[in-house]
């Protein structure tokens, strides 16, 4: 492979000399949209940047690092994990200068600017970051395991959606999710303590959706985690032989994407406003980047996480719902329903055939993770189908127009569960099942009353159970998921006087 330079000399000298160890990096198949900011953060986690020539109109540029062993330890890495910027690989090799000079060059304004802001913001990250990672080991006191927070939660983040972003600065081990202080927290380790330095550099700071669900991250003071289950909220990706304990799914490894975007995890682009906007990546934005991870964290047209089994996300966020019981369900009890996995603002049985309906949703994420959970549902003896509807949103009837009830704007309704950002409800989502969490019941209420509330909806009570410590809240097991599915429309915000209101979502848990 030829890489032409300033000119044909450059050129010449380039091809006919051998390459041996230099501080100058030549950087060849650099995407057209990458920045000056884009190309440094690929140096930045081995040393200090102290020079840049971008050559735009050849997709190359040349690095120049503080120190040789800096630049033997970039190129060494590299050779093993490709950097990716805009979702396509660089090449890196010494360049056959010893020094980049490029006092006398124009249109360098942009890139000594770039390198000053870059090489500060690693300054402020990790104090001294550039001399041990240079030599090629981790920072002092540093070792494998990391914290994150995730701050202002406003949607769900996973042990799973955790797994895909950090498993792209090296091999995870174990992951421990658990909120503490009101505060969704994880413990992360990696295999090398390297990884962990990495990935707290280009993630500290960042939010896996737009301005929100901010990744805070510190180094643990644990050598190494205990993992004792395997499930959603704990995973030893050495150990699949762990047991589930109360959970049922099926698990497997942690495995890096191979570029940006897997089946599960798609990253895809909003034209609207109002729809869910992209996350993490912020095109035309450049944040310290990893070898072989994100490319510095920038993609040309990102977008969110999707939920378990969706694959790929639409910007729209109305629904097409078919194949309903129309002697059955109403509009109060699909904003129920549909209500446990977003809010629902406005819900329309189409008049002439009452067998569908349109549900929208507050925007595309939740609509997605509508869909995942209640496509194929059984209710009311029939097998619901939920999909994106063509329409973008749901009209409300001309005044005048005949409509019977079948339209309801519940946008202002104070039964929205994930209004307020950060809710706990956001850690909460589940598959519809038999079993049923409750809350907030009085505690003049006896067991046989609830016992004997479900019982009135039709459902047979297998087990109920209060909480030990808090009798506000209680489990009950119906005689199956489609019980327990019209149980939660029918009762839930169900009054029981004393300004106490019933409570009811899926659970994952058993009695």
């Amino acid at each position: 492979m030829t890489y032409p330079f300033l000119g044909c000399d450059e050129k010449k000298r380039e091809e006919s000399l051998p390459r041996s160890a230099s501080r100058v990096l030549h950087l060849g198949q650099i995407p057209s949209e990458a920045t000056e900011a884009d190309v440094i953060s690929l140096g930045l986690p081995f040393g200090t940047v102290t020079n840049l020539l971008m050559l735009k109109g050849k997709n190359q540029a040349l690095l120049e690092m503080a120190s040789e062993e800096a630049a033997v330890t970039m190129v060494n890495y590299y050779a093993t994990t490709r950097p990716y910027l805009y979702n396509r690989p660089v090449y890196i090799q010494y360049s056959n200068y010893r020094e980049l000079k490029t006092d006398n060059l124009p249109n360098q304004a942009r890139a000594q600017a770039a390198l000053q802001a870059m090489n500060a913001m690693q300054s402020g990250n990790q104090a001294t970051a550039s001399t041990p990672v240079a030599e090629g080991g981790p920072l002092p006191n540093q070792g494998s395991v990391l914290r994150v927070i995730v701050e202002n939660l406003f949607y769900p983040v996973t042990l799973d959606v955790l797994c895909q972003i950090f498993s792209k600065f090296g091999s995870v081990l174990k992951i421990i999710t658990f909120t503490k202080n009101s505060m969704f927290q994880a413990l992360i380790q990696y295999a090398h303590p390297m990884n962990a330095y990495y990935a707290k550099m280009a993630l500290d700071g960042q939010s896996i959706y737009t301005a929100c669900c901010t990744l805070r991250i510190d180094f643990s003071k644990l050598a190494s985690l205990k993992v004792k289950y395997n499930n959603e909220k704990s995973r030893d990706f050495t150990r699949l032989d762990l047991p589930a304990g109360d959970s049922q799914q099926p698990l497997g490894p942690c495995i890096a994407p191979p570029a940006f975007g897997t089946p599960n995890v798609t990253f895809s682009s909003y034209g609207r406003p109002a729809e869910f906007a992209p996350g993490m990546g912020f095109a035309g934005s450049a944040v310290p980047g990893i070898p072989g991870a994100f490319g510095s964290l920038t993609v040309s047209t990102p977008g969110p996480m999707t939920p378990p089994g969706v694959f790929g996300v639409p910007g729209n966020s109305v629904l097409l719902v078919s194949n309903l019981n129309p002697e059955a369900i109403t509009p109060y009890g699909l904003f129920i329903l549909f209500g446990v996995y977003g809010d629902v603002h406005r819900v329309k049985i189409m008049f002439n055939k009452k067998e569908n309906a349109l549900i929208q949703m507050a925007d595309a994420f939740q609509a997605q993770l509508a869909i995942s959970y209640l496509n194929g549902l059984t209710l009311y003896g029939k097998v619901l189908h939920a999909s994106l509807s063509k329409y973008q949103a749901v009209q409300l009837p001309h005044e005048g127009q005949q409509d019977q009830g079948l339209t309801k704007d519940y946008s202002n309704s104070p039964l929205h569960r994930f209004k307020k950002p950060g809710s706990k409800n956001f850690q909460n989502i589940f598959p519809p099942s038999a079993t049923l969490h409750l809350s907030n019941i009085p505690p003049s209420v006896t067991v046989d009353d609830m016992k004997n509330l479900f019982a009135s909806t039709g459902s047979t009570v297998k087990a109920f159970r209060f909480f030990q410590h808090n009798y506000k809240m209680a489990l009950i097991q119906l005689g199956s998921v489609e019980e327990a599915v019209q149980a939660l429309i029918a009762l839930h915000n169900h009054d029981f006087g004393e300004n106490h209101h019933l409570r009811i979502s899926f659970t994952k848990s058993t009695i």
